[in-house]
């Protein structure tokens, strides 16, 4: 991925007022995974938004060939960025993200009516009956066939620990199929997976180990004595 800086008019406005997105220049994607990670409101999702938009996906998720739109809140960021693909075309795509994964849902409800049967690839009913953490992993489990590429923009936000591990299993049993990865994450269990690159994204993009995130280094400090840590945080949040 590149960043056509030389069309953009202005890095004073959003999208390219992010001090990470103005620190683009080019951007290699690991063959298996690339994961995104950083705080809130660092521009990950922002990113990952406009590398799915730009390769074609719906900016609300699903395949290339949803077409629905509740609102339209991407940015512009998508028309000013350059994808290098690879020479094999991917048979299979999703973008799954959790933030308009109702609206997908919703979109497929109405695909049933029209098609009925589409309902088979999304776990045999309804996404809207089941818990949101079953209906995402669902869509996981069944919709994603491998030889493909995915780009999830913080799966773990419905998943217990539980799923996320599952998750991983599923997820290396698709990459051994030929897929590729692209992830948005808060998730020190999904980073975990080695056969991979991390972007830090803060007001730089730098490539990170996993030992170095600072999602590793904070949950790890929590697990090894929560009792101190939240003596800690209470009696800083007394002062």
């Amino acid at each position: 991925m590149e960043l056509k800086k030389d069309r953009i008019d202005s890095f004073e406005e959003y999208p390219f007022c992010v001090k990470a997105v103005r620190s683009i220049e080019r951007l290699d994607f690991h063959p298996k995974v690339t994961f995104f990670v950083g705080e809130n409101g660092s521009g990950k999702s922002t990113i990952l938004e406009a590398i799915a938009t730009a390769y074609g996906f719906n900016p609300e998720g699903g395949t290339i060939n949803f077409n629905f739109s509740t609102s339209d809140t991407h940015s512009e960021l998508y028309e000013n960025i350059k994808l290098i693909k690879g020479v094999k075309k991917p048979q299979d795509g999703f973008f799954l993200r959790a933030e308009s994964f109702y609206n997908l849902a919703t979109n497929v409800e109405e695909l049933e009516k029209d098609a009925p049967g589409i309902f088979m690839s999304y776990g045999g009913k309804s996404l809207h009956k089941q818990s949101h953490g079953e209906s995402f992993f669902s869509v996981f489990m069944n919709r994603f066939n491998g030889r493909g590429l995915y780009i999830l923009d913080e799966p773990e936000a419905a998943l217990s620990p539980a799923r996320q591990l599952s998750m991983i299993a599923r997820m290396h049993s698709l990459l051994e199929k030929n897929s590729q990865f692209i992830i948005a994450t808060h998730s020190p269990i999904l980073m975990s997976y080695p056969d991979s690159i991390i972007y830090e994204i803060s007001d730089s993009i730098r490539e990170v180990r996993y030992d170095e995130t600072e999602h590793y280094n904070i949950t790890k400090a929590f697990l090894n004595n929560p009792s101190k840590m939240l003596k800690i945080l209470i009696e800083e949040n007394d002062d």
